[in-house]
C-alpha cells in the first residue's frame, strides 16, 4: 500500500512535538444534527479497573472512566457480535472533551445508522492524570498505560460486551497524544490490534537538547512547541479532566513537561514528583535527555518493523497548518524507507479544527474496511 502525499504548506514549526489540543476547537467544533429517522446507538459510561495502573507513584486512581458507544443494532440483535475501535484522547483534557469533539453519539449514528459504515463498538478510555495526561506510556510513576489499553481494557470490554474477540477485529486510533499512543502501543502490541489510524500525532521526536536550556523548555513545555499555536486560546475543558484537586492537577499545558518526565524518566527515589527533568540549573542532563529521545516513535520505529508489518492497514493524517506536521511527514518517510505499508494524508486544517469531520468521514470508514466483521447470520426459513 503506497504512501499518499499532499503538498504541505511551509508554515510548519519544526522540532519539538508536544501540543495542547483542547484550545483549537473544543468550543467551536459543531456537529450537524442527526436525522430524526436514523437509527441511534447509545453511550455507556463505565469504570474499568486497571491492574496495570495499580501502585503508580502519582497516586492516580487505577479505576478509570471509559465511554463506550454501542451501535444502533446492538440492543435488538442480541446474538450479533461487533468489532471494536479503541480511541485515545489528546493531552490536557479528559475523555468527555473528546465525546464532544468527536460528536458522540451523533457522528457514528449518522455513519452507521445510514448504512454508510459497518457497525462497530467504540471505546474511549480516560487518560487524564495528575499532570494532565498519561502519554500512554509504561512508567512506575504513571503506571503501565500500554498494558492498561492493550490488556486490562481490551479484556474487560471483551467480557462485558458482544465483541469479536480477535486482533483482526480490533482497531486502535487516537488524536495528538492519542496519536502518539496509537503508534507507540501499535508498535508493541500487534498481537492485540489489527489496524491503526493515528491523527495528528504529537511527540514523535522528543529531544530536550534542542531546546537550548532549561528555561524555555520549562516555560513552554516543549521549547519551540506547537503550544505556541494555541496562545490566547482558552479551551472549554482545559485541565478539567478527571484529576482530583492537588499539586499539579488541572494546570493544562503548564503540566506538559512534568507529564513527559513522569512518563519517560520515572525515578522512585526522587520524591515527591518521582521523576527526573532533562535539565538542571539550565544544563542538559544527558542520561535523562536520552530517555526522552528513546521514547520518540521516530527513534523507535526501526526496531518494530516486523510488528508494524503484521497490521492489515496503518493510516496517518495531519493538517497542513498543524505545527506537528513536519514530524508526521518524517514518520511517513521513515515507514516508507522501512517498507512498512501505510497511507498518509495531509489536509487543509490545523491541529484540531477538522478532527470531528475526519473522524466521521475517514477514521470510521477506514476501520469499516480494514477490520474483520462476522459473517451475516443466515435467515432461517
Amino acid at each position: 500500500m503506497p504512501s499518499r502525499h499532499v503538498t504541505f504548506l511551509p508554515r510548519l514549526v519544526l522540532g519539538a512535538t508536544f501540543v495542547f489540543v483542547g484550545a483549537m476547537t473544543m468550543l467551536t467544533a459543531q456537529a450537524p444534527s442527526t436525522a430524526a429517522s436514523a437509527p441511534k446507538g447509545t453511550l455507556e459510561r463505565i469504570k474499568v479497573l486497571g491492574k496495570s495502573l495499580e501502585g503508580n507513584l502519582e497516586g492516580d486512581s487505577p479505576d478509570r472512566d471509559v465511554v463506550v458507544y454501542l451501535p444502533p443494532s446492538y440492543a435488538k440483535e442480541t446474538s450479533r457480535r461487533y468489532p471494536v475501535v479503541y480511541f485515545l484522547h489528546g493531552y490536557s483534557v479528559g475523555v468527555e472533551a473528546y465525546v464532544r469533539m468527536l460528536a458522540l453519539p451523533e457522528a457514528p449514528d449518522r455513519a452507521m445508522g445510514s448504512g454508510a459504515v459497518r457497525e462497530a463498538i467504540l471505546v474511549l478510555p480516560d487518560a487524564f492524570t495528575k499532570y494532565s495526561g498519561s502519554m500512554y506510556s509504561n512508567s512506575l510513576t504513571t503506571g503501565d498505560w500500554e498494558s492498561y489499553v492493550a490488556d486490562d481494557l481490551v479484556a474487560f470490554i471483551d467480557r462485558k460486551y458482544r465483541t469479536v474477540a480477535e486482533r483482526a477485529s480490533r482497531g486502535l486510533s487516537g488524536h495528538s497524544m492519542g496519536g502518539y499512543g496509537t503508534m507507540r502501543i501499535g508498535m508493541k502490541r500487534p498481537d492485540v490490534f489489527g489496524a491503526l489510524y493515528a491523527m495528528s500525532s504529537c511527540c514523535l521526536m522528543n529531544d530536550p537538547a534542542r531546546q537550548g536550556g532549561g528555561g524555555r523548555a520549562a516555560g513552554a513545555g516543549r521549547g519551540d512547541s506547537p503550544a505556541r499555536a494555541t496562545q490566547g486560546a482558552v479551551p472549554e475543558a482545559a485541565g478539567r479532566g478527571r484529576g482530583t484537586p492537588g499539586a499539579g492537577r488541572g494546570a493544562g499545558m503548564a503540566n506538559a513537561l512534568s507529564a513527559q518526565a513522569a512518563a519517560w524518566a520515572p525515578n522512585p527515589m526522587n520524591p515527591p514528583q518521582f521523576f527526573d527533568l532533562p535539565t538542571k540549573d539550565g544544563e542538559i542532563q544527558p542520561l535523562v535527555a536520552a530517555k526522552w529521545v528513546a521514547n520518540s516513535p521516530l527513534v523507535m520505529v526501526d526496531q518494530y518493523v516486523p510488528s508494524l508489518k503484521r497490521y492489515k492497514a496503518i493510516a496517518m493524517d495531519v493538517g497542513t497548518m498543524d505545527p506537528l506536521g513536519a514530524t508526521n511527514v518524517d514518520l511517513d518517510k521513515a515507514l516508507t524507507r522501512l517498507g512498512v505499508p501505510h497511507t498518509f494524508q495531509t489536509y487543509e486544517g490545523d491541529h484540531g479544527n477538522r478532527v470531528r469531520e475526519r473522524f466521521e468521514s475517514n477514521v470510521l470508514p477506514f476501520f469499516a474496511q480494514q477490520l474483520r466483521f462476522p459473517a451475516p447470520a443466515i435467515a432461517q426459513r
